[in-house]
């Protein structure tokens, strides 16, 4: 199966949580969604698993992810292509939000697999208004809830049938 990995990241948890997919296809390309160059060159029909990542910071996922999977609708929801989307962030509680508000119902219903992987908290990389709500949120130190069991499952429900 060739498989396409595509992430939109803020500090990088998006990013981790992508190659850790890839890394479960063999020869998946994995390509940033802010990368335009690369975007714009992409040809998805090539593609037998298309993957999307982002992610959320109150309960929006970042601009780059809205923009294309607005954009290639049509072609995500191509019947012959297997579509997931994965999640990551810290308030795992909201997942069904996060889907609901952040995508069409009709790219979810095409979607084979969906999943909030967890997430990662980093206050290096933080501004200072960031602090604040995981201050709020009890987060004060590095935390890494990127769930491993989690992604192995995203991966094994894109690849059922083969």
């Amino acid at each position: 199966m060739k498989a396409l990995v595509l992430y939109a990241t803020k500090h990088g948890a998006a990013l981790e949580a992508a190659r850790k997919i890839a890394a479960q296809f063999s020869g998946a390309k994995l390509v940033d969604l802010n990368d335009i160059k690369t975007i714009s060159k992409l040809n998805l029909a090539t593609y037998d698993c298309i993957i999307l990542g982002s992610s959320v910071y109150a309960g929006q996922t970042r601009p780059a992810l809205k923009h294309f999977s607005t954009n290639n609708q049509d072609e995500l929801m191509d019947a012959d292509k297997r579509l997931g989307i994965f999640l990551v962030g810290m308030d795992a509680d909201k997942e069904d939000v996060a889907f609901g508000i952040n995508f069409e119902d009709s790219l979810l219903e095409a979607a084979k697999a969906k999943a909030f992987v967890g997430g990662i908290y980093d206050p290096k990389k933080a501004n200072f208004a960031e602090r604040l709500i995981m201050k709020a949120l009890k987060f004060t130190e590095y935390t890494n809830t990127i769930d491993d069991e989690k992604i192995a499952e995203f991966v094994q429900a894109l690849k059922m049938g083969d």
